[in-house]
């Protein structure tokens, strides 16, 4: 049976590990495997005096077999005095002596058959040896440093050598023994640690290349999988795409199969378990030639070849390149992405704060953003092709074939809407962690004209302040506009989005964890915020409405909040935000994604804003603040009431009927379309999974009213919010007899309770700098009275509203 086999050095052993200048235990010794393939270092049971042959005049080593290839496992020692990289110096001649009486002399040279083990030369592996071990992947789930928390996103790791390096003399008389090997040293201190013989017919290092391979549990079983390769490497598996929730350019959710990437001699043997339980133990070479199952788990090659191809993403009506995200997988649903994006981001781990630009994943389909064009490898045969730009492109599923040879692949998406051709510019009101230059990229990706993005601060952490610019950053001509604002947070209180920035407004976060530092005090209201924003022409929002559920009830009843942020629809939000309609505040609803990791894509949540004239930032700003706004989590939605919109009055001079018009088209299936009135749906469409739907009602208004609409989809994104598919406009206000204006008693209440309750936090819990040892940012000498004056304010507000 051909085989590995190891030769017996210790007759000829005549040095320990103390020759090698380093902490014991660190090179092994006795019966191991390097790379899989077995050795003896020394005698069994070892011994650390003698293990090592060290030749200073020539020593023969019997073999007396067969060995079409021979490895050795050998290393220099450091010299006695400092030389500056001999590459190419002969250190020693191994002579091959074969039973046939022929000799092979082969000169054993410093950085190509042999080299230093330590200390670590960097980059300087021999080029006809490898390391005594294999190449190796990051633990999948924990690092044993705090300090390698960055580097363990690398995920794979170039082994150094432990102990020695390996290198293989091929017999170019393979048919003929080989009675003995003669080492010759010749001019540097070496050990010969082992020696091992082979009659397998593989070069014993791998020199393939890893090929996805399938795994497939039998028995209904689910869960992660493990792999293990002995004599070769191989990734952790990772999910391929189920069926049950596979959506065209928006994510998938993950079967039962797995695959990983294995690159391995024909002779090695792959270990799938799952857990502590193994499941299959196969050898490589049946892999290779066809699918095995073993009645547990199925294991099978799922490449036949690739090409490097060059794709091109057009606009159909253009036939332009058009920026967007796309997938590209295998018939197995093995993704092939482009070359420098990723194959899943973070590795299918959380992805807080980490691999923010470039990449987005969706449930377990990771996209990559391009600016039309991209390049990689493509598998041959079926390739499955996902694109998408945001919510105005239909999203591209096809099937495209990749023949040997083929370099080059034009794809097509056609647009369902351009509403900034109508007027409507989308914009995210909140992102976090992307570069100006990241953001812009997957602005364009998605088709989104403004990208608010945010620097802030978690506790000991400052984000994106290199960014900011006090203007906005253009791309596209003007088109496209990425603005550095902030987002200044409290974690009782409240958050607050600052738009439209020349200088930062501080500090940024304040009253300790998790916004601020640790034991940190009340130095700052979301009020203060707002005013030194307003003060700079910029806009104010409350951030992800209504939560933190404090003092943006102060903001909206003082005016200072300019609009209200919905990053995700809930029933609770909604009930907030029509008891602040109803108690007569006029707000603007906008939507933004809150994006701070790459399973969010920009514009998952947006706002349009109807700017009348020209687009800029500015004016894009100027429309949040009038209520020209809808928000977006994938309906394209438009409200008229008498022919007005969102941000509108409608004037009755008593009461009346009105005529209602609302539409939606969507490129995700509807549930229906909603007309409200004051809070309560006053129409309905149901739409059954399709794309469109529209009311056209007359309604009976008997008092000062609102109107809004708002759509459903059937289904929810899968980001990691797993946010609804939905959208809702900003409301039209009906005046009634007179100048508009409500005040609903149960809603009053509710606003001055929840402003009593953060007036009385900020008395009684929040911590505070005493007044006597502090000089504060507002320069008032009672801290305590400057922080109660916007709720004193509010209060008195919602008394003169209420009466």
């Amino acid at each position: 049976m051909p085989s590995y086999q190891p030769v017996d050095l210790s007759a000829v052993c005549n040095a320990g590990v103390d020759v090698l200048g380093e902490p014991p235990g660190r090179a092994p010794i006795g019966r191991v495997d390097l790379r899989g393939l077995p050795f003896l270092i020394g005698s069994e049971p070892p011994s650390a005096t003698r293990c090592y042959l060290m030749p200073t005049a020539p020593v023969s080593v019997r073999i007396g077999r067969p060995a079409p290839r021979v490895i050795i496992a050998h290393r220099l020692l450091e010299r006695d005095t400092p030389v500056a990289h001999p590459v190419g110096q002969t250190v020693a001649e191994y002579a091959f002596h074969l039973a046939d009486g022929r000799v092979v002399h082969v000169p054993v040279r410093e950085r190509f058959e042999i080299e230093i083990v330590h200390p670590p030369l960097w980059s300087r592996q021999p080029f006809l040896g490898v390391t005594d071990t294999s190449d190796y992947e990051q633990p999948r789930f924990a690092g044993d440093d705090w300090g390698e928390a960055g580097f363990r996103l690398t995920e794979h790791t170039r082994q150094a050598p432990v102990g020695y390096y390996l290198w293989c003399w091929e017999n170019p008389h393979p048919q003929v023994p080989v009675e003995r090997i003669e080492f010759i040293p010749t001019s540097a201190r070496l050990i010969v640690a082992g020696i091992t013989t082979s009659d397998v017919d593989e070069y014993p290092f791998v020199r393939t290349p890893a090929r996805p391979v399938r795994l497939t549990p039998k028995d209904g079983r689910a869960g992660p999988l493990g792999i293990d390769v002995d004599r070769g490497v191989a990734t952790s598996p990772q999910p391929l795409p189920g069926v049950e929730d596979d959506r065209v350019g928006w994510g998938t959710v993950g079967g039962t199969s797995r695959y990983a990437l294995v690159a391995a001699l024909p002779s090695a043997t792959v270990a799938v378990r799952q857990g502590d339980e193994e499941l299959a133990r196969l050898r490589w070479a049946d892999v290779e030639r066809g699918p095995v199952d073993t009645g547990r788990v199925s294991v099978e090659v799922v490449e036949n070849g690739r090409n490097w191809v060059h794709v091109t993403v057009v606009d159909d009506a253009t036939g332009e390149p058009v920026p967007c995200r796309v997938h590209f997988s295998s018939a197995a649903g093995v993704p092939y992405q482009p070359h420098g994006h990723h194959q899943h981001v973070a590795q299918n781990l959380r992805s807080w704060h980490y691999d923010v630009g470039g990449d987005v994943r969706l449930g377990e389909r990771t996209y990559a953003y391009i600016d039309g064009t991209c390049q990689g490898w493509l598998p041959r045969g079926d390739v499955i092709v996902d694109v998408a730009r945001g919510f105005e492109y239909e999203p591209l599923r096809q099937t495209v074939r990749i023949e040997p040879g083929q370099r080059s692949l034009e794809l097509r998406i056609s647009r369902i809407a351009d509403l900034a051709a109508e007027g409507w510019w989308s914009g995210d009101s909140h992102v976090h962690f992307l570069s100006t230059a990241g953001a812009q990229l997957e602005q364009l990706g998605e088709d989104l004209r403004v990208v608010n993005l945010l620097q802030s601060q978690w506790g000991s952490l400052f984000t994106n302040i290199e960014d900011f610019a006090g203007r906005p950053a253009v791309v596209d001509g003007g088109g496209y506009l990425t603005y550095v604002g902030q987002e200044n947070r409290q974690h009782t209180l409240g958050h607050v989005v600052l738009w439209g920035l020349t200088e930062p407004v501080m500090p940024w976060c304040s009253d300790g964890p998790g916004e601020a530092e640790l034991g940190g005090a009340l130095d700052a209201t979301l009020s203060d915020w707002a005013d030194r924003t307003h003060a700079q022409g910029g806009t104010v929002v409350a951030a992800h409405f209504p939560n933190p559920n404090g003092e943006p009830a102060v903001l909206v009843a003082t005016g200072r909040a300019d609009a209200v942020e919905m990053a995700a629809y809930s029933d609770g939000a909604t009930e907030e935000y029509y008891h602040y309609l109803n108690s007569g505040y006029r707000l603007p609803l906008v939507g933004g994604t809150d994006k701070m990791s790459s399973a969010v894509p920009v514009g998952l949540y947006r706002t349009y804003a109807r700017v009348d004239g020209e687009f800029s930032y500015p004016a894009w700003c100027r429309a949040v603040r009038a209520g020209r706004t809808f928000l977006s989590g994938g309906p394209l939605v438009t409200l008229t009431v008498d022919g007005d919109g969102p941000g509108d009055t409608v004037h009755l001079a008593g009461p009346g009927t009105v005529r209602v018009h609302a539409t939606v088209r969507s490129i995700f299936p509807l549930r229906c379309l909603e007309v409200v009135l004051n809070g309560e749906v006053v129409a309905r469409a149901e739409t059954d999974g399709g794309r469109q739907a529209e009311i056209t009602t007359e309604l009976r208004i008997g008092a000062h009213s609102w109107l809004a609409c708002r759509a459903f989809g059937t289904d929810y994104h899968l980001d990691e919010w797993a946010r609804r598919v939905f959208a809702h406009t900003s409301p039209v206000y009906v005046a009634c007899g007179g100048d508009w204006a409500m005040a609903d008693r149960e809603g009053i209440r509710r606003i001055r309770a929840l402003v009593e309750g953060a007036r009385d936090y900020v008395r009684h819990t929040a911590a505070r700098r005493p007044d006597h040892s502090t000089t504060h940012h507002h320069g008032e000498v009672d801290h305590l009275a400057w922080l109660e004056r916007p709720f004193m304010e509010a209060l008195r507000a919602l008394d003169e509203r209420g009466s």
